[in-house]
């Protein structure tokens, strides 16, 4: 008999279907997993696969007493409690690096539509405006890509695949870590300094307690009526009350987002706004990324049902 491993966060079922082959899944659906199953259900569960932005608080590993190990489908980790795995002894793991030519590509294309405008001219299209000779909605040129000053908070492995890309447009790159990196590309000593340089601004930083509005109004003022953001790390990091205000009074020119402070957007101002392209949450969701986070996450879970060191580990 397979062993049994818990699906904490809704996942696509054809995104679980290889882990199935492999593992017994008992999947919540989302819920609370003592909603949907019994205290005898699940005792003997060891090992739990999740969306590293849902948060397992210690009282859902109360109802998991077995737990073992916790395997984050994808690089991110915000949602886990650190000192509650580690005072329980449960050992973590990611699949670290593997969305990252995704994320990066859809950076990229974000980019590409805030900066040129491409849903605006695309509806320009459709509507017909554009065949019965209608007066163009692009009321200004927009700047080319092609010299512009690329900042890019977090070099990670998405950030620097980033770099590498807006390098390949002919921009100038730079960037602000925890940490200066033996890389091709200007560092910046703060934030607010990499702010003020770049007409283009890229959040690539992993969301944590020190990043969380790290990007608010008065940084956006830095970037400034010339600047675009864009976000595929997570929504906690810009202040998404203050970037709708700085859209809405064109404090800054435009905005591409990946993420929200709260997932699934709804329909809000922020929708409503035509110098923001969104796209939902789809940065990792090819069919190389995902065929490298299962990767990750089944050589995660037979290490450890092998009893050995999970092969990548956090921290």
């Amino acid at each position: 008999m397979s062993e049994q491993v818990l699906i904490y966060s809704r996942f696509p079922k054809s995104q679980m279907a290889r882990i199935g082959e492999r593992y017994d899944l008992l999947d919540t659906g989302g819920k609370t997993p003592s909603e949907v199953f019994s205290a005898a259900e699940l005792k003997p569960i060891r090992a739990l696969i999740t969306a590293g932005s849902q948060p397992i608080p210690g009282r859902v590993l109360d109802t998991l007493p077995s737990l073992g190990a916790i395997v984050c489908f994808g690089t991110g980790y915000d949602g886990v409690d650190f000192s509650e795995t580690t005072a329980r002894g449960i050992a973590v793991g990611n699949s670290p690096g593997a969305n990252a030519d995704a994320v990066a590509e859809i950076a990229m294309g974000l980019m590409l539509a805030s900066m040129r405008r491409l849903i605006i001219a695309d509806r320009y299209v459709r509507s017909g405006g554009w065949a019965k000779g209608e007066p163009t909605v692009l009321t200004t040129m927009p700047p080319g890509i092609a010299g512009r000053k690329v900042g890019i908070y977090g070099l990670g492995e998405i950030g620097r695949k980033i770099a590498s890309r807006c390098a390949a447009f002919d921009t100038e790159v730079g960037y602000f870590s925890r940490s200066r990196h033996d890389a091709p590309y200007a560092y910046f000593d703060t934030l607010d300094a990499l702010a003020e340089w770049s007409d283009i601004l890229f959040v690539a930083v992993r969301a944590g307690a020190d990043t969380r509005h790290r990007i608010d109004a008065s940084l956006l003022k830095k970037l400034g009526p010339q600047g675009t953001v864009i976000n595929i790390s997570r929504g906690s990091v810009i202040d998404q009350t203050a970037l709708v205000a700085a859209l809405q009074t064109k404090m800054i020119a435009g905005a591409g987002l990946d993420v929200y402070e709260k997932e699934p957007q709804a329909p809000d101002v922020l929708t409503g706004l035509d110098n923001v392209v969104l796209s939902p949450h789809i940065g990792g969701q090819t069919i190389e990324g995902l065929a490298t986070m299962q990767d990750c996450v089944v050589q995660n879970l037979d290490a450890f049902f092998a009893g050995k060191p999970l092969p990548y580990p956090i921290g």
